[in-house]
């Protein structure tokens, strides 16, 4: 898969609540090497602002709501509105996203297939948009 994907999650409901659940390599498309939250976003804030090279990720809005912007780089731009449990969007490498307008008491789960790499990471929107046009 080499575009953003929105996948639905099973959901086990019954009058105790809803369960989701999510296996890495079956409802996703890569065995899941990290996991990471991102909560207690100040109002006002965003988060991300960065591409990856290599690193998938889905984004699922454990509570709460946000936005993610992803770019191509190439003039594709996109915008996902993430409010439900049960909905992850799969981003490939190679986009610039940005996370913002978190409602207040969001929480943001990201599973990740790669453990951490600081040189996966591309910080600058110029460098990312060279970077494209000369792939």
């Amino acid at each position: 898969m080499n575009k953003p994907e929105t996948f639905y999650f099973p959901q086990v409901k019954d009058s105790r609540g809803n369960l989701s659940f999510i296996e890495g390599g079956h409802h996703i498309p890569f065995e899941i090497k990290r996991i990471y939250y991102i909560y207690d976003v100040p109002a006002g804030e965003s988060r991300g602002a960065h591409a990856h090279n290599f690193l998938q990720q889905v984004f699922v809005a454990i509570s709460g709501s946000f936005f993610i912007d992803l770019d191509d780089g190439l003039g594709t731009k996109q915008t996902f509105f993430l409010s439900n449990p049960n909905v992850g969007l799969f981003v490939p490498g190679g986009y610039w996203r940005s996370l913002y307008q978190f409602s207040s008491g969001s929480s943001c789960m990201v599973l990740a297939s790669l453990p951490y790499d600081e040189g996966d990471y591309i910080r600058d929107y110029a460098t990312f948009l060279a970077k494209k046009r000369d792939a």
